[in-house]
């Protein structure tokens, strides 16, 4: 009997090509949010840009895990107060004040601004005032507190910055941008966020919050309740203010989440 040709699986090539896409969205996710250099080529396409969304919760992970660590190695030498202090530091180095940014310039844009043009041309300005400093300086003392208080610091450490990264998702799903495209380089994360890709990203984190239950009983409640009650609250201001959200709105978003997920915990 003569030899059958062999028949290649047409779908092989397609599944390759997407791991390959994800692989590079996970890239693109990390040097979005992080200073961390993208160690691999990225074939920039605004698909790759809006993919990379759903990797949010995945890099506050990883990055959750570095402030957890290096608490536990500061912890050898320096008091509780002293480690915090030191990793909110390193979290705003490593991060480049990134949501930060964005919440001082909320603040500034909704206290200042009496008009919405008004409140998205102060958003779009480098400088800060008086609003966005009053803001963070209690965002961050606030979160030192918060920590301090908590029986589990490490934990807390690892999960917040994860849990709190899904509600700029939510947002970004529900609401309009508002803010001019050429100005603004959430944009291309923004647009063409699919239903599919949010689900993906909740799954993910309430299976991070499920492991974490035995530790910190309460928390995948507590995250919902959380992460619900700020995209309500925030969303609703935004709307009436903005009539949509901005990339430095959703950066507030994960600063807002963060403190209320802490202020859970500490209960």
């Amino acid at each position: 009997m003569a030899p059958q040709p062999s028949r290649k699986d047409p779908t092989l090539p397609h599944t390759i090509a997407s791991a390959r896409q994800e692989w590079q969205a996970f890239w693109l996710a990390l040097g979005f949010l992080t200073r961390v250099p993208m160690l691999i080529r990225i074939e920039y396409t605004q698909t790759l840009m809006n993919q990379s969304s759903v990797y949010f919760p995945l890099i506050g992970l990883l990055l959750g895990a570095v402030y957890a660590g290096l608490f536990s190695a500061l912890s050898l030498l320096f008091s509780p107060l002293i480690c915090l202090i030191m990793v909110v530091s390193a979290h705003l180095w490593l991060t480049g004040a990134f949501h930060e940014d964005g919440l001082a310039d909320s603040m500034d844009a909704l206290g200042g601004g009496y008009t919405v043009e008004a409140r998205l041309h102060i958003m779009k300005d480098s400088r800060i005032g008086t609003y966005g400093t009053v803001a963070l300086v209690l965002a961050l003392a606030l979160k030192v507190a918060l920590l301090m208080e908590t029986s589990n610091i490490g934990l807390a450490l690892l999960i917040s910055p994860c849990l709190a990264r899904l509600t700029p998702l939510v947002l970004m799903r529900c609401m309009n941008y508002v803010t001019d495209p050429d100005t603004s380089k959430s944009k291309p994360v923004a647009e063409g966020f699919s239903r599919q890709r949010l689900w993906a990203a909740f799954a993910f984190a309430a299976l991070v919050a499920l492991a974490a239950e035995p530790w910190a009983p309460g928390l995948l409640t507590w995250s919902a309740l959380s992460i619900g009650l700020v995209a309500w609250l925030w969303g609703r201001n935004l709307k009436q203010n903005l009539g949509g959200y901005t990339g430095d709105a959703l950066g507030a978003s994960v600063v807002f989440t963060e403190l209320a997920l802490l202020a859970c915990l500490t209960v």
